[in-house]
């Protein structure tokens, strides 16, 4: 174990501060290049950069390059292959807004990587239970898990700084997940995903001073993805984001199709105060965000840390289910 806390350090570091260090740079360049949404949620309606994307996937690929040269492991390149791929997508996205389909398509192409290395086991631990093997679902279930995991980050990232903040506390939980079930390397391979969100708060929180766009979001769940999927935690990691999961639902089975969230009514509107309540459009989609609001309005801020402590919540109930895992009957 001695061994490897130099290298969580290092990538720790080198993860947040890339970040840290090269938002406000990019955010000039974002604002120079016009490349800036209105926050409609603000009273002036001010213009905010967008996307954050490219200094978030820096910042994971840097400490995962470092972290490879430590640990030579298939796993990590794999979280760095399939990452990459995820940011691509957002990026295309992020400079054209396509079909509601492009993104899923695009994140079950990232997981290539993942099948052609190997990264994977054929098997899905499950609390109690123990190891349950499922050679010929295993790839599909890898092919279901990225494009789920990305498009349920995606569509949280709705308020300022909840993508970001609901990140740092579902990678703090897969990381204790990965380190109560011994996969050391793995669990320090998902260091950066924290540390990369924490220093992406910084600027994201409200107000923010940046989004990340699609390119950030989908980044971020397909790397919380890929690496549930080589640590073996896939349960555990579907325990840690369950407000987001329960949000994607709740929007597919309200719309009844996939479709491009900025394509969508506004499930929210505001009060003359400015604070978010749910619309009375009775076509709009049913989110997490207008339940929450549904019962009085909220301001922006409030909605965010209420959403934190659900993912608190649910981060607790991820590591007792690994605590479970591990618990041999």
């Amino acid at each position: 174990m001695p061994d490897r806390i130099i290298p969580a350090i290092l990538v720790s570091a080198i993860a947040f501060f890339s970040v840290y260090i090269s938002v406000p740079f990019l955010i000039k360049v974002l604002e120079r290049k016009n490349l800036t949404v209105r926050d409609y949620n603000k009273l002036n309606g001010q213009m905010v950069p967008r996307p954050g994307g490219p200094s978030i996937i820096m910042g994971i690929i840097a400490s995962e390059l470092v972290l490879y040269s430590f640990f030579p492991k298939v796993e990590i390149i794999a979280i760095l292959a399939t990452t990459s791929i995820a940011f691509l997508v957002g990026m295309l996205d992020d400079r054209k807004t396509r079909g509601g389909w492009f993104k899923p398509l695009g994140l079950a192409v990232a997981t290539i990587p993942i099948i052609l290395l190997g990264a994977y086991q054929p098997t899905l631990s499950f609390p109690i239970i123990g190891h349950a093997t499922i050679p010929l679902l295993s790839i599909p279930i890898i092919i279901f898990i990225i494009p789920i995991t990305g498009n349920t980050v995606n569509s949280i990232d709705v308020l300022n700084g909840v993508a970001s903040g609901f990140m740092v506390i579902a990678g703090c939980a897969i990381t204790l997940s990965l380190l109560i079930t011994q996969n050391y390397e793995i669990a320090i391979a998902s260091l950066p995903l924290i540390f990369v969100s924490l220093a992406f708060y910084k600027y994201h929180k409200f107000p923010s001073r940046i989004f990340p766009g699609d390119s950030g979001a989908l980044t971020l769940g397909s790397m919380y993805g890929v690496i549930a999927i080589v640590g073996h935690i896939e349960i555990i990691a579907a325990v840690a984001i369950l407000p987001a999961i329960v949000n994607s639902f709740l929007f597919l089975s309200s719309m009844k199709r996939i479709v491009e969230h900025r394509q969508i009514k506004n499930p929210v509107t505001h009060t003359e105060d400015y604070k978010l309540t749910a619309t009375s459009e009775k076509d709009a989609p049913v989110t997490l965000v207008r339940l929450i609001v549904a019962k009085c309005p909220m301001t922006e801020k409030e909605i965010g840390f209420f959403i934190f402590k659900l993912t608190l919540f649910s981060a607790f109930l991820a590591i007792i289910t690994a605590i479970m895992t591990v618990v041999k009957i």
